[in-house]
């Protein structure tokens, strides 16, 4: 770990991932991902390989402020498929905007794992998110529209 990209000491577990998936499954690590990138993935043309790389690099995204960082090979490792696969799919991100690299060099000049800022991703998935928002509230105001409104009382002539 490096002293700008620290790793958090154990958080304690969100009760609701750890109701959803048991106590066990949360303690051992779970990630933050918005349901948006994988819904429109077609739309973004990010393909199956693109989002679970995506998913690793948000597992290793630990602090706001910092950048998740990988190295190719865990990354191919972990997925299944070779380094210069995941090399090659970070590359056509990276040229959609999505992804920046960050080089980092070690104190003696060998490399170190990339660290990857995906504020592009972040910024190209936004009117998306936007457009979801407005449709989920669109549809909640016509559900309370159905709810408030009022229906005729039937009157029945002779009765209680």
């Amino acid at each position: 770990m490096t002293a700008t990209s620290p790793k958090p000491e154990a958080a304690p577990t969100d009760k609701k991932v750890a109701a959803k998936w048991t106590k066990t499954l949360a303690e051992s690590g779970w990630t933050s991902f918005p349901n948006v990138i994988f819904e429109r993935q077609q739309a973004l043309q990010l393909s199956p390989l693109d989002i679970n790389i995506l998913l690793h690099l948000a597992g290793n995204w630990w602090n706001p402020g910092s950048n998740p960082f990988r190295t190719k090979k865990s990354l191919a490792l972990a997925i299944g498929v070779h380094p210069r696969t995941i090399q090659k799919r970070i590359e056509e991100m990276e040229r959609w905007g999505y992804i920046k690299r960050i080089y980092r060099k070690a104190g003696v000049g060998d490399n170190l794992p990339n660290e990857y800022d995906l504020s592009g991703l972040i910024e190209k998935v936004r009117p998306f998110a936007e457009e979801k928002i407005a449709e989920r509230a669109k549809r909640e105001a016509e559900r309370m529209a159905t709810i408030t409104r009022k229906k005729p009382l039937k009157v029945i002539a002779g009765g209680k």
